[in-house]
């Protein structure tokens, strides 16, 4: 364990458990490293002229990088899972009102369900996921669906990640 918080397995979880992110503003900076990174450069991300065209009337943050600041692993409770992540399975995502440059975003994750099958030493945890801009507004609603180890895994020394 790489931290100096206790760690969590999939059965200390309960469905309804909640956990909150980080707020983190979407500027410039991110704009530019995620087109340089994907090469997406359509204009309604950094053109202001061609952005107030737009029905958005302002530059919209890419889609897939407002999806991206719902990862769990960038929050502070992910080191709460170090021990039990073993992988993560799938996600998805619906874009609920629009995100824009200089936007400040929270990420709030909450236990939907857990799923053991006799005999297994881990579990398939489904959190859903929201982001919500500085004005409280829900911006984006998804889901992960994550495999994590029970407590009785963590002392046999079965791989996981990290």
């Amino acid at each position: 364990m790489s931290s100096d918080q206790t760690q969590l397995f999939a059965d200390d979880l309960t469905i309804g458990q909640k956990f909150g992110g980080e707020p983190r503003t979407v500027g410039d900076a991110a704009f530019k490293a995620f087109a340089d990174f994907t090469g997406d450069d359509h204009p309604i991300h950094y053109d202001d002229a061609y952005a107030a065209k737009t029905r958005f009337g302002k530059r919209l943050a890419h889609g897939l990088l407002v999806m991206s600041m719902t990862a769990f692993g960038a929050t502070a409770m992910s080191h709460r899972f170090e021990d039990s992540m073993v992988a993560f399975l799938d996600q998805a995502g619906r874009f609920i009102k629009p995100v824009f440059v200089d936007d400040v975003l929270t990420s709030h994750f909450v236990v939907a369900s857990i799923a053991r099958k006799p005999g297994r030493d881990s579990a398939v945890v489904r959190f859903d996921v929201t982001l919500t801009n500085q004005a409280g507004d829900v911006v984006l609603q998804g889901h992960h669906v994550y495999m994590l180890l029970c407590k009785s895994a963590a002392s046999s020394g079965l791989p996981h990640a990290g």
